[in-house]
């Protein structure tokens, strides 16, 4: 690169969620073709990790406490102020801000790295913002998450030509998977849907009663359902529930001739076994999610199912998915609720039939290519 010298040391932020990481994987694809001798350093926040553990592009994973939070102020502060100096020590000769938030910013600044890269911030954050930064690029909002990470870098001309996510698996979670498969009687010519009903952001979650008769209905259909959550509170409530649905007899969309129930690995898997479950099966079936991006990434056919978020910006990134929403007016809103609703009608509005006629279509269109 003639405008950037001497980089040796590259920090590359992002402190958002595993999905939000796991979508800045060819902007390291980029800089590692860009500097290909670089010694290229990963800053995400704790419990996002393994979204880039083993990832070969990358040298080294900083981890950030996000738990800090929860310490007492001074406690808190001892704790940065230990760890921005830490970064600072590092020599790094080049920061990339993808996150886009204040303590990004103040960490590429603390950094002391002669180029330091982020969006424009506007009006965003504290003023004076934008002067914390030595490059500033203009975002194109109206592209997927992918694209938009590597405009950023793109715009300096640090580019690739494979904008593919990749998600590494170790041997031992796909050990895990074999040890379910074999378990729960699942052969090679068995057709295995992961369903993964839930998210950490409940309003973009579809309807309980829906999900667990799409369940029965693969039941029915001699097909074998591996159902995961996170362990979260929350999200295992919402599992447990569509689970107690598929296994009630008395519920008006029981499939009878189904042989066995759902595989129920909710809140049992970490994420390196999850994404093994994904890459095993034939067809993942959820919502916008990490654990979607996840599935995108390993190469599986994805169903998705939209409604408050924008799926131009946020759709499973693999050219095996199909996103299904309504269009209506409001769409995408990113609210937990419609006006004066407790339900959001995005999510309601999308039938099970419609769901359940493209899973038909995915199925026979990879049995035909296997």
């Amino acid at each position: 690169m003639r405008e950037f010298k001497d980089i040796k040391k590259i920090l590359v932020i992002k402190l958002r969620h595993i999905g939000d990481v796991l979508l800045t994987v060819p902007v390291f694809r980029a800089l590692r073709e860009t500097f290909p001798n670089a010694y290229i350093s990963a800053l995400v926040n704790s419990g996002t990790e393994e979204a880039l553990a083993g990832n070969p592009l990358i040298d080294e994973l900083i981890v950030f406490n996000r738990n800090i939070k929860k310490k007492s102020t001074i406690q808190k502060y001892i704790e940065e102020l230990s760890f921005l100096k830490a970064i600072r020590g590092r020599g790094f000769d080049m920061a990339i801000d993808l996150t886009s938030g204040d303590r990004a910013a103040i960490i590429s600044l603390i950094a002391g790295a002669k180029y330091r890269l982020a969006y424009d911030p506007a009006k965003d954050g504290f003023l004076g913002k934008r002067y914390f930064y030595t490059h500033l690029a203009q975002r194109n909002g109206n592209q997927h998450m992918v694209l938009q990470n590597l405009d950023l870098v793109k715009q300096f001309g640090i580019s690739t030509d494979d904008p593919k996510v990749d998600f590494y698996i170790p041997d031992e979670a796909r050990l895990f998977v074999r040890r379910i498969f074999e378990e729960n009687n699942i052969k090679a010519n068995d057709t295995v849907v992961h369903v993964h009903p839930t998210s950490r952001w409940l309003f973009k979650c579809w309807k309980d009663e829906y999900m667990a008769e799409v369940i029965k209905w693969l039941i029915g259909q001699r097909v074998k359902v591996i159902m995961t959550s996170s362990p979260d509170k929350r999200e295992m409530g919402k599992a447990k529930k569509i689970l107690s649905l598929v296994s009630d007899p008395s519920h008006p969309t029981i499939v009878e001739g189904g042989d066995g129930g759902v595989i129920d690995l909710c809140g049992k898997t970490n994420i390196k076994q999850l994404a093994a479950i994904s890459e095993a099966s034939d067809l993942f079936l959820g919502v916008d999610s990490a654990p979607m991006h996840i599935a995108a990434a390993v190469g599986t056919s994805v169903i998705a199912l939209f409604g408050p978020t924008d799926d131009v910006q946020w759709r499973p990134w693999n050219d095996k998915t199909i996103v299904i929403k309504e269009s209506l007016q409001c769409m995408p809103c990113k609210k937990g609720a419609c006006e004066g609703m407790p339900l959001r009608k995005c999510m309601e509005s999308i039938e099970p039939n419609v769901v359940k006629n493209i899973i038909r279509e995915i199925l026979l269109r990879n049995a035909k290519h296997s």
